[in-house]
């Protein structure tokens, strides 16, 4: 059987007119949205859509964005998106789209960036890169598997904690699955912890120790998957068992 990364399927490079089931907030500036595909095709976690929106006098603007969600064979996947200010599409998604609405979507796309099952991993993710990082979580989960897995999440604040409930209730039922979360500008009122930005300590305490043998999948803002990779080969995790997946300020 081959799997949804060894080619590219005429199918990924399609458009679709994927319509929205759900809609519902993860933060204040995030927004999952749950999107039932017509020719749905597998994919991994790790992998992402394009969505295009077309003004009518043609003008069109396309993004990319992780998918949330492990793969079902419902044909249903959930892509969060980060509002920001001043963006193109992600203004549009958070403002306008409603369940019942249609998107045009083109995926799934990638292999670099995706988990397959076949070892541990630590994920390290900064902002919305925590995206990816929990379709890795969730299809990991589906299948119950038991390749440990370690989550570092940084993020501002306690309010920007994507996922929040459904990550302390899987590290709860599942001991194989450690999350610790890291705040950059304000810590919660009854922690003891500094907000600080990634480092060496963060990761050597909390990460997997070279010889484990985990894969390492870093996500974030440029600046921060940077730090954490350099980090990680510092501290002598093997280069080739470390992969990024970085974005900028694109709306």
């Amino acid at each position: 059987m081959t799997r949804p990364d060894e080619v590219v399927h005429r199918r990924t490079l399609r458009w679709q007119a994927a319509t929205v089931l759900a809609v519902h907030d993860e933060t204040p500036t995030a927004r999952t949205f749950r999107l039932k595909l017509p020719a749905p095709h597998p994919h991994l976690p790790g992998q992402h859509y394009v969505v295009r929106l077309t003004a009518p006098d043609g003008y069109s603007a396309t993004r990319s964005y992780s998918v949330a969600s492990a793969s079902e064979s419902s044909g249903e996947i959930e892509l969060t998106v980060e509002k920001l200010v001043d963006g193109e599409v992600s203004e549009f998604l958070h403002d306008v789209v409603a369940p019942g609405d249609e998107l045009e979507v083109r995926g799934p796309i990638g292999g670099f960036f995706a988990w397959r099952g076949d070892r541990p991993a630590l994920l390290v993710g900064g902002g919305s890169g925590v995206v990816p990082l929990m379709a890795m979580i969730r299809a990991r989960g589906a299948v119950r598997g038991r390749q440990p897995f370690r989550l570092i999440y940084s993020v501002r604040t306690p309010a920007d904690v994507c996922y929040a409930e459904e990550l302390r209730r899987r590290v709860r039922d599942d001991a194989g699955l450690d999350v610790h979360l890291l705040y950059t500008r304000k810590a919660p009122e009854d922690s003891p912890a500094t907000p600080k930005r990634i480092d060496v300590a963060t990761l050597n305490t909390h990460g997997w120790p070279p010889d484990f043998g985990a894969s390492c999948f870093v996500c974030g803002p440029t600046g921060f998957v940077e730090a954490a990779a350099d980090i990680l080969v510092a501290l002598g995790h093997e280069p080739r068992r470390i992969r990024t997946e970085r974005f900028g300020g694109t709306s």
